[in-house]
């Protein structure tokens, strides 16, 4: 491991202290050093933002009290949910694009035709 990645892995074990800390007003007790060697794997895995990203996700949808541990675990089930739920999110925007221009024509064919009633009239 290069010093460069030591400093990631290390800064994530941070950032998970960090979040720890402020969802539950205590520090964590980690062993950074042994926490980085696991940190560094889950970098190699998925990259550092995606990293990054999923330890917000997991302290937003996991249950207390967030141990790292599962973490180095189950990232990859959580890295699977949080695409599935960023997918799902893309597809009702379509959705509710697609109904939105579907009652946009819809309005406006009703108003052409109630025209040309009014006009035949």
């Amino acid at each position: 491991m290069t010093k460069d990645e030591a400093k990631l892995a290390y800064g994530l074990v941070g950032f998970y202290c960090t979040l720890y800390k402020k969802n539950y007003g205590k520090t964590p007790v980690v062993n950074r050093y042994r926490e980085k060697w696991a940190m560094q794997d889950v970098i190699d895995s998925i990259g550092y933002d995606r990293a990054k990203t999923l330890l917000e996700y997991y302290f937003q949808v996991g249950k207390p009290p967030h141990g790292i541990q599962w973490f180095f675990y189950n990232f990859e089930k959580l890295d699977f949910n949080l695409q599935q739920q960023e997918q799902d999110k893309t597809r009702r925007e379509l959705i509710r694009s697609r109904t939105k221009s579907m009652v946009e024509e819809r309005d406006n064919e009703y108003r052409v035709s109630s025209n040309n009633s009014d006009l035949s009239e």
